[in-house]
């Protein structure tokens, strides 16, 4: 790995982190237009084998829920070259309690606290959750040499309109330059969507003020 952004030598003023490759929780990223806005059921995608699912039902249920196994994708590409398939690191992370299917067979996670515990465990990803984030944490989170999981809403993505929300899907910040906030989006349904690029305070306005901060480099 050689991103200087990791080794924590970027600027106060910027700070990112070079070749951050995109990965979405839905495989075919040219579907996601047509399974946010359309209606379209996301287990008809014609490559979900490729997400390690055992079947189109497997995929179709969990994949709404996987932004944050993309988020960990990309970091782990990020530092290695290479990742599990969403789903290896999904059963994982669920066996470690970072997901709870429940009673009505609805799906509870992503839980932090248990992911935090799973990527420190199994990848020695040196994890902290952060309950109350600013956008200056963010910023002195990239500093320090981390990456940001942050929580938005997820119409993020189109970011001409206003903010209905905040929170509930999660996209791998990975640096800030002056007043522009960088970040991976895994359900983006554009190019330009996935390889977000916005002014802090329009990020804000669909920022929940909690994540998930990472740091690559060895711990003592």
């Amino acid at each position: 790995m050689s991103c200087r952004a990791c080794t924590g030598h970027g600027q106060p003023s910027r700070t990112v982190h070079d070749n951050v490759m995109v990965r979405t929780q839905y495989q075919s990223p040219d579907l996601i237009d047509a399974i946010a806005y359309d209606g379209a059921d996301p287990a008809t995608d014609p490559l979900w084998h490729l997400s390690g699912a055992a079947s189109r039902a497997e995929y179709g249920r969990w994949c709404r829920h996987c932004c944050g196994m993309a988020c960990l994708q990309m970091v782990l590409e990020h530092r290695d070259g290479q990742a599990p398939t969403l789903f290896a690191l999904l059963r994982g992370c669920t066996a470690a309690g970072g997901y709870v299917e429940q009673p009505d067979g609805g799906i509870a996670g992503l839980l932090y606290r248990p992911f935090v515990d799973y990527v420190r465990a199994t990848y020695g990803i040196f994890a902290q959750v952060c309950p109350d984030l600013t956008m200056d944490g963010i910023r002195d989170e990239l500093n320090q040499g981390r990456l940001v999981m942050a929580s938005v809403h997820k119409e993020i993505r189109r970011p001409d309109r206003e903010a209905p929300g905040r929170g509930g899907h999660l996209v791998l910040v990975t640096g800030h330059d002056r007043e522009l906030i960088h970040f991976r989006n895994p359900s983006g349904h554009s190019d330009a969507a996935r390889y977000g690029v916005l002014a802090a305070q329009t990020f804000a306005t669909f920022f929940a003020g909690r994540g998930v901060s990472m740091s690559l480099r060895a711990q003592p």
